[in-house]
């Protein structure tokens, strides 16, 4: 008798499907492991590895360009590995010139990514909702994803998003233009980062094919608008990329300040239920085939 296994469907296989289906993907952005768990465990269909999150709990430093390929690959590694659901990440600038970029784009594919995004800023790069940052020249920034996308088709079963910040430096026209080039160069997917307000959210939608992802940080430069009007305008994607690291630090700097004065922490889920969320009950389940089972597997 012959058993036919199903077929291997790959992260990046599952991601464009998702991105094939109508309507928008609402996700929150993740850090870590456990809050790439807590995506997945609260229904949402992706999750996107952000390198401001990454770097504040891994280094506790600003997303300033300080860390590394090997620190970036290495969580995402943990993270892809914890959930079912793609996971899209943030590969900053490709961390190195074109070659460099080749390998960073087959280094997340093998840690698990479905996608990864490659950006136009001058290295070290800064978080796109702060001051002072720079973007590298057009030709240079097509000639990272140039290579992200040489990367692709090669052999790396991965979508490339293409990122432009040259909205806050050349203005929204440029970074427009940007798009446009990255598209036709064989990105799956643009992000503008910044638009300044729903007028030019609109426009980059109309002007630039493809799926789009939007980057929704609750204070930040871009418009905060509800998933439906986002949809309407074009977007494939909506991201949240700060709001679990700012809850997160938000809860435990409440809980400090309870635990210094000495007064009990209130709010807190039961331990049972936290034993849950971090999957003892799975590892309980997963033991007792062997410790009750294991006599029965090997005789007869």
């Amino acid at each position: 008798m012959t058993h036919h296994q199903p077929p291997i469907v790959s992260p990046a296989q599952k991601l464009r499907h998702l991105l094939a289906r109508p309507g928008i993907l609402v996700i929150s952005a993740c850090y870590d492991a456990l809050t790439a768990r807590l995506v997945e465990q609260a229904g949402m269909p992706a999750t996107f590895m952000s390198g401001f999150g990454v770097a504040a709990t891994r280094l506790a430093l600003p997303d300033t360009g300080l860390i590394s390929y090997g620190e970036m690959v290495d969580q995402g590694r943990n993270i892809c590995g914890a959930v079912t659901i793609p996971v899209l990440g943030d590969a900053d600038t490709g961390f190195g010139n074109p070659l460099n970029i080749r390998r960073t784009i087959d280094g997340y594919r093998r840690a698990g990514f479905a996608c990864a995004m490659i950006e136009d800023q001058v290295s070290p790069k800064r978080c796109g909702h702060t001051a002072g940052k720079e973007v590298i020249e057009r030709d240079g920034a097509l000639q990272r994803i140039r290579a992200a996308v040489d990367a692709r088709e090669a052999g790396a079963d991965i979508l490339i998003m293409a990122r432009t910040d040259a909205r806050a430096t050349h203005g929204l026209d440029e970074a427009i233009e940007r798009c446009n080039a990255f598209v036709e160069l064989g990105a799956d997917m643009t992000f503008l980062e910044a638009p300044r307000s729903q007028e030019e959210m609109e426009r980059y939608c109309r002007d630039v094919p493809g799926p789009k992802m939007a980057n929704l940080v609750e204070t930040g430069q871009t418009p905060l608008l509800p998933a439906r009007v986002l949809e309407q305008m074009g977007y494939a994607v909506a991201v949240y990329p700060l709001t679990l690291l700012n809850a997160s630090v938000t809860a435990m700097q409440k809980a400090l300040a309870c635990l210094k004065k000495g007064a009990p922490v209130q709010g807190l889920m039961e331990f049972t239920a936290l034993q849950r969320v971090v999957g003892f009950e799975d590892y309980d389940s997963a033991m007792s085939v062997y410790e009750d089972g294991g006599s029965k597997s090997t005789s007869g």
